[in-house]
């Protein structure tokens, strides 16, 4: 069912005409109840996989509403690729990452490198990986692993922290940052 504005408008027409111009958003964020209050009119965030391929560049909340349609499109770019498995994306992650992007100055998309990790795919990286945790917050859909090429590591790790909402993972070695909802935390690898 298409919802229509009192201006005759529908729902979709609006997100098509926010997509089409150049709005911005650029909210301070300085705690993460603030992260969350003070994320002005527009949160969008852009991506792209190198494993499949695919692109997603989308705008997912409009004044105050996420916008179903975009999150099942974000939830299923953030799946795991080699299971095809996607969950419900923890909101607040994307909210960090689309934070970040803002804070950092730069409409480039973010590379995914893993977001959304079933248990087998987790235990199979554990196995060759001691950086990998055991429960990690990729199996709860509450983390993403990232890289920008415009920024380094440094700078994206920082845009994160500035968010102060959730874990902050450097590993400058292998050109990534993660990003999680989780408890406010950082570290180097």
């Amino acid at each position: 069912m298409t919802q229509k504005t009192s201006t005759g408008i529908t729902r979709r027409g609006l997100l098509g005409a926010f997509a089409a111009t150049a709005v911005t958003a650029a909210p301070t964020y300085s705690n993460a109840a603030g992260f969350l209050r003070g994320a002005g009119d527009i949160r969008r965030i852009g991506m792209h996989s190198g494993r499949t391929g695919e692109r997603l560049q989308t705008i997912y909340w409009i004044e105050g509403e996420y916008i179903a349609e975009a999150v099942r499109e974000i939830n299923m770019h953030m799946r795991d690729w080699r299971t095809g498995e996607a969950v419900q994306m923890d909101l607040r992650t994307i909210d960090i990452m689309s934070a970040a992007l803002n804070l950092m100055e730069t409409d480039e998309p973010y590379l995914l490198l893993s977001g959304y990790r079933s248990p087998q795919t987790n235990n199979m990286l554990r196995s060759s990986n001691r950086g990998v945790a055991r429960n990690s917050l990729h199996m709860r859909g509450q983390a993403a692993d990232l890289r920008l090429t415009s920024r380094s590591t440094t700078q994206m790790a920082n845009a994160a922290l500035a968010c102060r909402a959730g874990g902050v993972g450097r590993y400058a070695s292998s050109n990534f940052v993660h990003m999680d909802c989780g408890a406010i935390r950082s570290w180097r690898r």
